[in-house]
């Protein structure tokens, strides 16, 4: 089911939208089956090429040592799961603002969807080349917002103007979890936590 929303969500995102508006699931199920695998990408990704193969920086290659990466991997593990359930849960907050009447499953099968992008450029991480990982980054970014303002108003059955407001204020909502986590982690480093290289 993963593979088939994730191909759907590429090739057609249009009829994946309407596939995710008619599915029944709950939302434990949501995150156990999608979100989770999903978010776990970036997080082993950037594991593995941050201890094992090294940042490349100029002439200079950094290994991160692994006591000191795993808190961050797993506290970034939990910041993508928590991405994903606030994200969910504004769309299903907001939806009720525009009319739409859709459980709050349905909403974080959408958001999932619309983070989809970015989870899968994490495979990048395992080639820990800075340019490269910029690059790819703003696609997934752009395509992601691509689909933030294609979704909602097919799967929230709301007119397409609805659905951009909707969108906008979704995106707004994401940029303020993002500056919260870019503060919690720099707080966290500043405590000591920060990774130690070799």
């Amino acid at each position: 089911m993963l593979l088939n929303h994730l191909t759907g969500i590429f090739l057609n995102p249009t009829n994946e939208w309407v596939k995710i508006r008619n599915e029944q699931r709950s939302v434990l199920g949501s995150f156990l089956s999608h979100g989770m695998i999903l978010a776990a990408i970036p997080a082993i990704s950037a594991y593995i090429g941050a201890t094992q193969i090294g940042w490349n920086i100029g002439e200079t290659n950094f290994k991160l040592t692994e006591s000191s990466t795993i808190p961050l991997v797993i506290g970034f593990y939990i910041a993508s799961l928590a991405a994903i359930g606030i994200i969910g849960k504004t769309i299903h907050w907001m939806s009720t603002t525009y009319g739409a009447d859709k459980p709050l499953a349905t909403c974080m099968m959408l958001s999932t969807a619309i983070l989809s992008p970015l989870f899968i450029s994490g495979f990048v991480a395992l080639i820990p080349v800075p340019w490269l990982i910029m690059l790819v980054a703003l696609c997934s970014i752009a395509y992601s917002v691509y689909l933030l303002y294609s979704g909602p108003a097919v799967v929230l059955e709301i007119n397409p103007e609805k659905g951009f407001l909707l969108a906008s204020s979704v995106l707004t909502m994401g940029l303020v979890t993002l500056v919260g986590i870019l503060i919690t982690t720099v707080i966290i480093w500043n405590m000591g936590l920060a990774p130690q290289h070799i």
